[in-house]
C-alpha cells in the first residue's frame, strides 16, 4: 500500500538558506510545494536560482508568485537606494523590506490551506543574520498562532505548523547541513546587489554572512569561486 506524503509549502527565494530548507523538507518525506515571490526585487537572479533548485530536487510544484512590493518602496531591495557595502551596524539595515516575511507567510498560509498542506517551511535565521525583526523566533511563534486562530482548517482542528529549521543555526552550521543534503550551492544566489550578469558583489551584508559561513565551515563557496573566474 502506498503511503500518501504530507504536503508542505516551502518558501524558496533561491538563496542559500531557503535551498537548504527545501532539501531538508524533502529529506523529511514531505511532498513539497515550493513558493517563490517576484516581489519587485532589483534583480531576477534569485528567481532563476530558485528554479534551478526545484529542477534539482523533486518538488511537486514550483509557483512563482507576483507580488509587487516595490509599489510601496521603503527598502534598498525594492528601490534604487544604495545597498550598504562593508558596513558594521547594530541598526536594522535599509535592505529590510517592510513586513516582507509577514506578507510571504500570509500568502504561503493561504496556499497551504487551499491545497490541504498544514506545514510551512521558511529559511530564516536569528543567529548570523542582518537583524531583521521578522527573522526572530518570537515572530515565527506568533505567526504560527495567527495561522491557528484565523483559518477554517485550524477551526476544524487541523493545526498548522511553521517550520524554521535554521532559526538557531549559524551560517557555518547551515552550510554544513546543506553539504550533507547535497545542495548545489553553485546554483544558489545570496547577493543583494549583483552585477548585471548575476555576479555577487561580495561586499553586501548578505554576501559577507555567506562568505563567513563557508570560511568557518572550511569549505569553498562554488558560487563565489565561479564569479571570480
Amino acid at each position: 500500500m502506498t503511503v500518501q506524503k504530507k504536503k508542505a509549502v516551502v518558501l524558496l527565494s533561491g538563496g542559500m538558506d531557503s535551498s537548504v530548507v527545501l532539501a531538508q523538507a524533502i529529506s523529511h518525506g514531505f511532498e513539497v510545494f515550493a513558493l517563490t515571490f517576484r516581489y519587485g526585487q532589483r534583480h531576477q537572479v534569485e528567481i532563476d536560482a530558485a528554479c534551478k533548485q526545484t529542477a534539482a530536487f523533486p518538488a511537486a510544484r514550483h509557483t512563482v508568485f507576483d507580488l509587487n512590493l516595490s509599489q510601496f518602496g521603503g527598502s534598498a531591495l525594492t528601490t534604487d537606494m544604495d545597498v550598504p557595502k562593508n558596513v558594521e551596524s547594530s541598526d536594522i539595515p535599509v535592505t529590510y523590506v517592510p513586513a516582507r516575511n509577514t506578507v510571504f507567510l500570509s500568502v504561503a498560509l493561504s496556499y497551504a490551506e487551499a491545497i490541504g498542506a498544514r506545514d510551512i517551511f521558511i529559511g530564516v535565521s536569528s543567529v548570523d543574520y542582518s537583524g531583521y525583526p521578522d527573522c526572530r523566533p518570537a515572530f515565527i511563534e506568533a505567526f504560527e498562532q495567527v495561522a491557528n486562530l484565523g483559518t477554517k482548517a485550524a477551526d476544524g482542528g487541523e493545526r498548522f505548523r511553521i517550520h524554521a529549521p535554521l532559526i538557531r543555526l549559524t551560517k557555518e552550521e547551515t552550510v554544513q547541513l546543506g553539504n550533507r543534503l547535497n545542495v548545489n550551492f553553485a546554483n544558489t544566489h545570496t547577493c543583494y546587489d549583483p552585477a548585471p550578469n548575476g555576479t555577487p558583489c561580495g561586499e553586501c551584508d548578505s554576501c559577507r554572512l555567506r562568505i563567513k559561513g563557508f570560511t568557518e565551515a572550511g569549505l569553498i563557496d562554488p558560487a563565489m569561486t565561479s564569479s571570480k573566474e
